[in-house]
C-alpha cells in the first residue's frame, strides 16, 4: 500500500473511534467523512474549506475526495464544522504514533538521531487564535487596556528536531485550556507536564532528549522528564538560575575552544562545563550538569552566547554536540511554527471556532497534515520525485490543487506519477 494511503488509513482508523453523531443526517455520511473532509484542505494546502471542495469535485460522477481521500460522501463546510466541534482533539492522537512508526520503518528517523542515537524532542508553545469577539469555553483570556478582554488559544507543541537536518516532525500537541478545579489560567509549564504524563512513556523507546527554553528548566518539569525515562537539555539563563551562578563562583571551569571555518570566515566556539550543580537553592534541589557555548567572530566579537542544563554527562568529547543539540530547539520556531503560520498551513487563520472544540480540532488536523508531508518527504520516493520536478514547495501544492481540479485520479501513485512526468495523466473517468 502506498505511503499516502497508509497514512490516510491511519486517520480513518482514528475516525472509527469517534462518537457517531449522524442523527438528522443522511445515513451515507459517517464520522470518517467529516474528519477526512476537515483534514483534506490542510493536506492539499487549500486556503478554505469551500475552495477545497470545489477544487476536488471534477463533475465526472466521482470526486478526488473519494478516490484519493476515501470519503464516502462529501459533506458541506458548515456540516464539517458542526460535527467536528463536538470531537475531543485527543481522539486523533493515535495517528501521530503511526506517523512516527512509518518514519522509523522507512529509516527516516535514523537520520535525525543525535547524541549516541537519541531522538531530540523540542517543547514550545505558540498562539494560534486571538480575538476580542470570537471565543469559546476553551479560550484563555487576558486584559487589554482598562476594559478590553482578548481571547486566545495556545498549544504546547512537541516536535522531533535534529541539528543539521532540514525537516522536523510534529508530535501530539497539548492545548493550553482552562482546567477543571483550577482557579488560575492554564500555562505552558502545566501543559508540558500533562504532555509528558500522557505521552512520555510511549516515546521512551527512542531514549529522547527534551529541549526547551528557559521556561522549562525548572525542577518540576525536569523531574517529569526523568520520570518518563527521558533526558533534558534546557536553556538555563543566568538571571533565572541564581543558585547555579553562585555555585560556579571561584571554580575553574573546564574549557574547550574550536576554530571553525564558515565560508571564507573563521569563527571561534568556546565551551565551558561543570557537573553536579544545584538547580535551585534549597535542600530538595536536584543536581544537574551545566554547559555554556560562546561564539565569536574573527575580530573577537561575541555573536552568540547561551547556557544549558542537562542530566546527561558532559565532557570534552561531547560538549560541542550537546550545545548543538540545545541550540536545535530553535527549529521548532523556524521550521515548525514559521512554516505552519506562513507557508500555506495558515495556522493562525480562523477556519472555524465553534462552541466547544472546533478550533483545537482544526489545529490538530493542520499539524497532522504537516507531519504527513514531512513523512512523505522523508519516506516516499514518488512524493520526492514530484517535489523535485516541481522545484518549489509552493509550486508543488499549487500544481496538486490545479490538476485535481480538472482530472480524476484513481490513486496517489497515479497523481504523483503525473506530477513527476513519469506517467501520463488519466484520459477519462
Amino acid at each position: 500500500m502506498p505511503l499516502q494511503d497508509r497514512l490516510l488509513d491511519s486517520l480513518r482508523r482514528c475516525c472509527r473511534s469517534l462518537p457517531d453523531q449522524r442523527r438528522g443526517l443522511n445515513a451515507t455520511y459517517d464520522m470518517a467523512d467529516f474528519a477526512l473532509a476537515g483534514f483534506a484542505p490542510f493536506f492539499m494546502q487549500s486556503p478554505s474549506f469551500l475552495a477545497h471542495q470545489r477544487h476536488l469535485e471534477t463533475g465526472q460522477g466521482r470526486s478526488n475526495c473519494q478516490t484519493l481521500f476515501g470519503m464516502r460522501k462529501i459533506p458541506g463546510d458548515s456540516q464539517i464544522r458542526a460535527k467536528l466541534d463536538a470531537i475531543e482533539p485527543a481522539m486523533f492522537h493515535p495517528m501521530f504514533a503511526d506517523l512516527v512508526a512509518e518514519l522509523d520503518q522507512c529509516g527516516g528517523l535514523d537520520a535525525m538521531r543525535r547524541l549516541d542515537g537519541r531522538v531530540l524532542i523540542a517543547l514550545d508553545g505558540t498562539e494560534f487564535h486571538c480575538s476580542d469577539k470570537i471565543h469559546c469555553p476553551n479560550c484563555s483570556h487576558r486584559k487589554r487596556g482598562k476594559d478590553k478582554i482578548e481571547y486566545f488559544h495556545t498549544l504546547l507543541a512537541a516536535t522531533i528536531v535534529a541539528p543539521g537536518h532540514n525537516r522536523v516532525v510534529p508530535l501530539e500537541p497539548e492545548f493550553v485550556v482552562p482546567q477543571d478545579g483550577h482557579d488560575k489560567q492554564d500555562c505552558e509549564s502545566r501543559a508540558a507536564r500533562r504532555w509528558l504524563a500522557a505521552h512520555g512513556a510511549k516515546y521512551a523507546r527512542f531514549n529522547p532528549v527534551y529541549l526547551g527554553d528557559d521556561l522549562f528548566s525548572r525542577q518540576p518539569i525536569c523531574q517529569a522528564v526523568l520520570d518518563t525515562g527521558g533526558h533534558f537539555l534546557f536553556v538555563g539563563k543566568p538571571d533565572s538560575h541564581k543558585a547555579i551562578e553562585e555555585f560556579r563562583v571561584g571554580i575553574r571551569l573546564d574549557e574547550r575552544i574550536d576554530r571553525i571555518r564558515i565560508g571564507k570566515k573563521w569563527v571561534s566556539h568556546r565551551y565551558q562545563w561543570l557537573s553536579g550543580v544545584p538547580l535551585r537553592g534549597d535542600e530538595k534541589a536536584m543536581t544537574v550538569n551545566w554547559l555554556m557555548v560562546e561564539i565569536s567572530d574573527a575580530n573577537g566579537k561575541v555573536t552568540y552566547r547561551n547556557s544549558f542544563i542537562t542530566d546527561l554527562d558532559v565532557g570534552r568529547e561531547n560538549v560541542a554536540e550537546l550545545a548543538a543539540g540545545g541550540r536545535a530547539r530553535w527549529k521548532i520556531e523556524n521550521e515548525s511554527f514559521n512554516v505552519l503560520k506562513t507557508k500555506g498551513y495558515n495556522l493562525e487563520h480562523n477556519f472555524g471556532h465553534g462552541k466547544q472544540h472546533l478550533a483545537t480540532v482544526l489545529a490538530i488536523l493542520n499539524l497532522l497534515a504537516f507531519a504527513c508531508h514531512t513523512v512523505c518527504e522523508l519516506g516516499d520516493r514518488a512524493w520526492r520525485a514530484a517535489r523535485r520536478e516541481l522545484v518549489t514547495r509552493q509550486g508543488f501544492f499549487q500544481s496538486l490543487r490545479t490538476i485535481t481540479t480538472y482530472l480524476l485520479f484513481q490513486s496517489w501513485d497515479d497523481l504523483l506519477g503525473t506530477l513527476a512526468f513519469t506517467r501520463p495523466p488519466p484520459l477519462g473517468p
